[in-house]
């Protein structure tokens, strides 16, 4: 039955995937398992987004049932089993570049793969970061941008995490347009993603959750 629910979601079938769901909550099943094949029914779009097998509509169509699906466990959920977060992941496009698309689609799959998200938006200050960092507690961040003149924005929002006296409070990776290793590098982040998985993946590794 969990098989069918994680193949049948990760094929958006809706009606099915509903019907399978309300089965299992009627069957007295543990509503937060339910999540959990929900979960990796997600992971499985998430790969396949990734492989270019599906796109951002896929991944819309995709929450919207996972919404649908949430709806219907929430309620049988008991006060204290609420679903249990891996971690705060902050999240923004730094200073200068207005670019959300890909910023979006990491917010979206950090979010279905169980993390609190702190998403600052777009052209968010150094300072902001430093803020945010201060106030949750978030052990992770990640910078987004899609501009050349976002590494030098990345580099700078690092530095003033670092003059803060914070970066060893958290790992930090970036991720857009055509970062890669050299960027990292420049930048002094702790790893680069080429994807919204792999930010997944390193958010996972870095709270030892994989």
């Amino acid at each position: 039955m969990a098989g069918d629910l994680i193949s049948l979601m990760a094929e958006f079938k809706e009606d099915e995937v509903l019907k399978i769901v309300e089965e299992r909550l009627n069957a007295n099943e543990d509503p937060a398992k339910i999540l959990d094949d929900a979960r990796s029914a997600m992971e499985i779009v998430g790969r396949r987004f990734a492989d270019g097998e599906y796109f951002i509509p896929d991944l819309v169509y995709s929450g919207e049932i996972l919404k649908e699906v949430t709806d219907l466990v929430k309620p049988k959920l008991k006060g204290a089993s609420e679903v249990k977060r891996l971690g705060k992941v902050i999240v923004g496009t730094v200073a200068g570049d207005i670019h959300d698309i890909g910023k979006d689609i990491v917010v979206f799959m950090l979010d279905v793969n169980g993390f609190e998200v702190l998403d600052l938006g777009v052209d968010v200050p150094a300072e902001k970061f430093i803020e945010k960092i201060k106030e949750s507690g978030a052990a992770i961040v990640a910078l987004s941008g899609f501009l050349t003149l976002s590494y030098d924005s990345m580099k700078a929002t690092i530095d003033a995490i670092q003059g803060a006296g914070l970066r060893d409070k958290v790992k930090i990776m970036i991720g857009g347009g055509q970062i890669n290793e050299d960027i990292r590098k420049y930048t002094s982040a702790d790893a680069y993603g080429k994807d919204a998985m792999a930010g997944v993946k390193f958010a996972k590794e870095w709270t030892s959750a994989a």
